[in-house]
């Protein structure tokens, strides 16, 4: 579907193409991411940095095959500057059709890290993280919280690999056991009683959307929510998640790089908007992600109106530009990553009764990625 935002001078008209998942049990990442990135656009009055954008939607359906068919029919249409996609799975489908068309992504999610070392692209840029600090950040909370052992869960694709590896890079405790499920599993008993047998001092699971709520119910019902400590990264606990699970919740430890509490201009004034405009609908990361691919997008706009249809300078504007975002410091690496801090949230009931995420202190600082060493990337010109 397409949806006209801005109205203006046809030489100023910016088209952005969304390809991200709309629908199934996960579809709610790519309509936060959606919504967010529109709530940008709909503040500035249907522009971005000064210029007069149309954003064109399409739902992959978790379909590296679908996502990549969309890509191709955007890239004929003219359009340059692509944004929005949730899975690393996805994103090998379409992205790489993309850059050699010499088309601009800005990921607003997934950000493996294929193209954060040796594969690395200057029209590639990630607003979001790159995926291992996801693991990361969980593996550096559970050694600082003193668990000994630890069992992992993850789904079996490209990402739910890389953040096994990167959880151990910080963990530094014996891994007692480890599963791959599937990316449309809904049913874990048999990890239940898997991690049951091994008895670890705490279970590491990354299990997004939809997955992480079923997961998350089924650990409860096993009895073990109060036997054996959760730790997770904010793909298996945002704030749907949290609304979904209630009081089974209660006590998890999340990391995460932003949080609706987080204390800065940028966040208040997006938290404030989303809620006025989605008074029923908590704000996650992916809304927050999409606001903030909007706003780097903008920055780039203001100091390159053409956009990526001049691929070259729109790159040395995103370089230059100062960076507004919900997450307050964010600065990109050598590879176009972020590069910022990570938090340690926890799941608790507040005053009025109601479950929220609320932020402890710092986990990790000014972190970037282990892959940018390896990217070999040319000076903006």
């Amino acid at each position: 579907m397409s949806a006209m935002v801005g109205v203006g001078q046809a030489q100023e008209l910016v088209k952005i193409g969304m390809i991200t998942t709309l629908s199934g049990p996960a579809g709610y990442l790519g309509q936060d991411i959606r919504d967010g990135f529109q709530l940008a656009i709909d503040e500035s009055g249907g522009s971005l940095g000064g210029v007069s954008v149309e954003l064109v939607v399409e739902d992959d359906g978790l379909k590296p095959g679908n996502a990549r068919q969309i890509a191709e029919a955007m890239l004929a249409d003219n359009i340059r500057l692509f944004t929005g996609i949730v899975f690393a799975n996805v994103a090998f489908a379409a992205v790489p059709e993309i850059l050699d068309n010499d088309a601009v992504y800005v990921s607003a999610n997934t950000a493996s890290s294929t193209f954060a070392g040796g594969d690395c692209h200057p029209n590639y840029f990630v607003s979001s993280w790159q995926d291992d600090s996801q693991g990361e950040s969980a593996g550096a909370l559970a050694q600082s919280l003193g668990h000994k052992t630890a069992f992992l869960v993850a789904p079996n694709y490209q990402a739910g690999k890389e953040t096994m590896v990167a959880f151990k890079r910080f963990y530094k405790g014996e891994i007692v056991g480890e599963i791959y499920t599937g990316l449309d599993q809904t049913d874990f008993a048999a990890e239940m009683a898997q991690i049951r047998a091994a008895k670890p001092d705490v279970v590491y699971e990354f299990e997004p959307g939809g997955l992480g709520i079923a997961f998350i119910r089924q650990y409860q019902q096993a009895g073990l929510i109060n036997q054996i400590p959760l730790v997770v990264h904010p793909a298996s606990m945002d704030h749907v998640i949290l609304g979904a699970v209630g009081e089974a919740a209660t006590g998890l430890q999340v990391t995460s790089h932003w949080n609706d509490d987080f204390d800065n201009p940028v966040n208040k004034t997006f938290v404030e908007a989303w809620r006025k405009k989605y008074d029923d609908r908590p704000a996650t990361y992916y809304a927050a992600q999409g606001y903030d691919a909007a706003l780097l997008i903008a920055a780039g706009l203001e100091k390159s109106p053409a956009g990526a249809r001049d691929s070259s300078a729109f790159r040395k504007a995103l370089l230059g530009a100062e960076i507004p975002s919900v997450r307050g410091s964010f600065k990109f690496g050598l590879n176009q990553h972020p590069v910022q801090d990570w938090y340690a949230l926890e799941a608790i009931k507040n005053d009025a009764g109601q479950m929220v995420l609320r932020t402890e202190g710092k986990v990790l600082t000014a972190h970037g990625d282990s892959y940018a060493a390896e990217c070999e990337m040319p000076a903006a010109e």
